[in-house]
């Protein structure tokens, strides 16, 4: 395999493992590693249901056509993203949080002024969109979760709606799933597909699984056309997703309402330590790290922060060409 095959193949791994993390959007990864724009008119282009370019020069052509040697690399990069996300980033989140936290703080950051600089002139309607982005993003990161349903009709419609956050840059699918109440839920069956193979694991898996597949295909249009006939203003709006997220993705946070696994009760009193196999956090308040209840590391979150920014650096360097929709 060539240098650009491994490098789709990285950008992937990279998605998939943000994906995992609830606050970070791999759409913001494929932003500022340069694909965004070439995924979004793939997507589009598989879900138009092209027949005719199978009519018009073979399937060869309908592959050309669809870009598919390209999601092909980025899903089996997502795919071993997702194994690393679920396994070790959730390790590394429940047990060193400020330290992990501190680090997509500094790639959020990098990504709002990577974007920012794509608009090449700020009129009413960029700085419109931009604070529509930025009240949108901060509204969905204050809403408290909501309790989750586990019928297949509401595990469907959670699908159609987290992958949408999924390409929205600022807009984690993950944090969408956690406000859905339906994060756990949905991280515990595909945990279980992977260790035991339970066909009720599987099956909600893939009801899941299909309608992230509706939803895609859906949005991807919307998409596609906006940055067709309004591409500052879609930047702009995209730049304020990320700067409101910046609120979900604070490195010390306090909780103050919390729900306990064994009691099945929510408590807003007498929180000691974090145990995810006993307590489930619900809602949080940003905090500085003198009054942070644990360890705030604060030296390892600035090297952590900056670490952040150097890899938007080094994704950014891999940017290619404007893609025409």
């Amino acid at each position: 395999m060539g240098k650009s095959t491994f490098s789709i193949i990285w950008k992937g791994v990279a998605m998939g493992m943000a994906e995992v993390v609830p606050g970070v959007s791999g759409g913001t990864i494929a932003f500022i590693t340069g694909i965004y724009e070439r995924l979004i008119k793939a997507i589009r282009n598989i879900s138009s249901i092209p027949y005719s370019q199978l009519k018009k020069g073979g399937w060869l052509h309908l592959w050309r056509y669809i870009d598919g040697n390209f999601l092909t690399l980025l899903v089996i990069g997502m795919a071993i993203g997702i194994l690393i996300g679920v396994f070790g980033i959730s390790y590394l989140l429940e047990h060193y949080p400020p330290m992990i936290w501190g680090f997509f703080f500094g790639l959020i950051v990098a990504s709002v002024v990577y974007i920012a600089r794509k608009v090449s002139h700020w009129r009413w309607i960029e700085i419109l969109s931009l604070l529509s982005g930025v009240l949108i993003a901060y509204y969905i990161t204050i809403i408290s979760p909501a309790e989750g349903s586990q019928s297949y009709g509401f595990i469907f419609l959670a699908g159609m709606i987290a992958i949408c956050a999924l390409i929205l840059p600022g807009i984690s699918g993950s944090f969408i799933l956690l406000l859905l109440g339906m994060y756990t839920y949905i991280l515990e069956s595909v945990k279980a597909v992977i260790e035991s193979q339970s066909t009720t694991a599987i099956l909600i898996t893939g009801v899941f699984a299909s309608g992230c597949v509706i939803g895609l295909a859906m949005f991807s249009n919307v998409l596609s056309w906006t940055f067709k006939h309004y591409r500052h203003p879609t930047l702009a709006l995209l730049t304020g997703f990320m700067i409101g997220s910046l609120n979900r993705i604070w490195p010390w946070r306090n909780p103050v309402l919390w729900l306990d696994k064994i009691s099945g009760q929510k408590m807003s009193e007498g929180f000691a330590t974090y145990d995810p196999d006993q307590v489930k956090i619900l809602t949080e308040v940003n905090v500085l790290p003198s009054a942070y209840q644990g360890e705030p590391i604060l030296t390892s979150v600035v090297i952590s922060f900056f670490l952040g920014l150097l890899i938007v650096y080094f994704f950014s360097r891999w940017e290619k060409t404007t893609v025409e929709f």
